[in-house]
């Protein structure tokens, strides 16, 4: 089980293409992928990672978060039966039931680890974000 949290601020809302939060975990042979984004241009959806078919789309509404203010993203994960589990994630106090599983890729090694992505738009247009009090609890 995990919990990936964070809060973020970011200016330029016409910017962003999406923005990326993720937990890898390689373990046994297998590389766990909890890739997840906000989709501001192209779905307008969150989406979550298949290792074998890319980026999928949830059905959630993701329409761009609100600049100039601290956002707190809260994402609920399972390594469950050796696969990848999203179970739901909280955004500004309102929680989304995803429910979706997928398998892992083939790796070697052990690795736990957080990551946060800022896509760019298809012009570049510069933004910046503020990360803060991340945190990654597992049990």
């Amino acid at each position: 089980n995990f919990v990936y949290d964070i809060y973020f601020y970011y200016t330029n809302p016409s910017a962003p293409q999406a923005l990326e939060f993720d937990v890898n975990q390689t373990v046994n042979g297998k590389w766990f992928i909890f890739g997840t984004e906000c989709d501001m241009r192209d779905t307008h959806q969150w989406q979550v990672w298949s290792a074998q078919k890319g980026w999928q789309k949830t059905g959630v509404a993701c329409v761009a978060p609100q600049p100039n203010v601290w956002n707190h993203l809260t994402w609920q994960f399972q390594r469950a039966d050796n696969q990848v589990r999203f179970v739901s994630f909280t955004y500004n106090g309102q929680t989304h039931d995803i429910n979706r599983t997928y398998a892992p890729r083939s790796s070697s090694g052990n690795q736990l680890n957080v990551a946060f992505q800022m896509d760019m738009n298809s012009s570049a247009t510069a933004y910046q974000v503020w990360l803060d009090e991340v945190s990654l609890t597992v049990w």
